[in-house]
């Protein structure tokens, strides 16, 4: 398993590019909690905290995927590095200004968050052209999923070690100079300045004109709501269970598990269509979300929640494999960044939502939405399935309607310069 690995990273560029990606997303990974530090180093409330980083959250969602088509159409060094700069000076702007008054804090985060570049969107897209052979990819984006999970947990760790060594404001600056350097190092590598997007229909809709990508949005949109709401139940949880560390270790144990389950998941092959083996690990994960509703003791708790994370990374590696399939001919790092997009709203919602429901059931009620996100996310799946068809068994015309750019070949495109 961990030959295999190995052997991934020591392909030329490979190592570099992920690397690269990670450093790259830290200001994005770790903006949350950086902003909340600062407000309130700075004298603000909770509340201003709140809306400050909901605001850097909505535009980065409305950022991501303009971003991603821009990509496409530019290439990879024109949107990224410029887009990361902006980005970090967003963030110097915050640490300059302060939160008084309030409009240049608010400009900060509305720029900040627009212009963060579509780093993960990016990679995908090169894994094809990088490690050329399919069964490589496949891991290569088992290992991506893994790799998130690495990042989300040394993130905070980097900030807060950052703020008790000089200050909140250092560590904001600290943090976004880290990411721009990181985009730096992925869009000066050979790979990402020889990448180009294979040529597109010119349409509006861009990679939402596919049927395949809406059911694909419509799913992870559920599974971001039961991520989300399992952060606020599990410190509703610690509440009644020991205090506030109880929740660090079903939050860690939902991580190790996601973990244990990408590298697994990408260690081998795995037979038949990944859009039928999508549906089933969405099916298993909903069945992993289910059970937390029994809220038994610690112990057992912590358990449950490690397996419920277990089918989160192979669930999101499938899923870049089918985005891959059925993104238009010429949208694949829009197609990415809508995926991360839609992923990132739905764990907004669920933070917002499961909080009437923790007040009127407690952490039964709020792990129970999750639940539900679960269910929600595998009723798309499977209601809409006959828009998520493998490739190879739709017909011409229907891939040729819907651009599919892995159904046909265009005369002289290289496999190597595929998406």
């Amino acid at each position: 398993m961990a030959a295999g690995y190995a052997e991934l990273l020591r392909t030329r560029h490979a190592a570099r590019l992920l690397t690269g990606t990670l450093i790259g997303r830290l200001p994005n990974a770790t903006a949350a909690l950086a902003v909340v530090l600062f407000t309130r180093a700075e004298g603000g409330s909770y509340a201003l905290a709140g809306v400050l980083s909901a605001v850097y959250g909505l535009c980065n969602a409305a950022g991501q995927p303009l971003l991603g088509r821009a990509v496409d159409l530019w290439g990879q060094p024109r949107v990224m590095l410029p887009s990361a700069v902006l980005s970090a000076l967003g963030m110097v702007l915050l640490a300059v200004a302060g939160i008084d008054p309030l409009w240049p804090a608010y400009a900060a985060m509305v720029v900040a968050g627009f212009f963060t570049p579509p780093l993960e969107g990016g990679l995908r897209a090169l894994w094809p052209g990088v490690l050329k052979r399919p069964e490589r990819v496949h891991a290569a984006y088992a290992l991506d999923a893994v790799a998130q999970e690495v990042m989300f947990a040394v993130g905070p760790l980097l900030v807060t070690l950052s703020v008790a060594v000089w200050s909140e404001r250092v560590a904001l600056l600290v943090i976004n100079v880290l990411g721009v350097l990181g985009a730096l190092s992925v869009v000066v590598s050979p790979p990402s300045r020889q990448w180009r997007s294979a040529p597109r229909e010119a349409h509006w809709l861009g990679a939402l004109r596919s049927r395949g990508m809406l059911v694909l949005i419509g799913s992870f949109f559920f599974v971001g709501l039961a991520l989300g709401s399992i952060a606020v139940a599990a410190v509703a949880y610690a509440d009644t269970h020991g205090g506030q560390m109880v929740s660090s270790y079903l939050l860690s144990a939902l991580g190790v598990g996601a973990l244990v389950g990408g590298v697994v998941y990408g260690a081998r092959e795995w037979p038949g269509a990944p859009e039928h083996r999508l549906r089933v690990l969405i099916g298993l994960l909903a069945l992993g979300y289910l059970p937390l509703a029994l809220v038994p003791g610690v112990a057992g708790m912590t358990a449950l929640t490690g397996l419920a994370g277990v089918f989160l990374a192979p669930a999101l590696a499938c899923a870049f494999i089918v985005v891959d399939r059925h993104a238009p001919r010429g949208t694949v790092t829009e197609a990415f960044s809508w995926l991360v997009t839609t992923f990132g709203v739905g764990a907004a919602v669920g933070t917002s939502v499961v909080g009437p429901a923790v007040e009127l059931g407690g952490a039964a009620a709020g792990f129970a939405v999750a639940g539900g996100g679960g269910l929600a996310a595998l009723a798309v799946m499977v209601a809409a399935r006959r828009f998520l068809l493998p490739t190879e068994t739709r017909t011409v015309s229907a891939v040729q309607a819907e651009n599919d750019r892995n159904g046909t070949v265009e005369p002289g495109f290289r496999a190597g310069h595929q998406a």
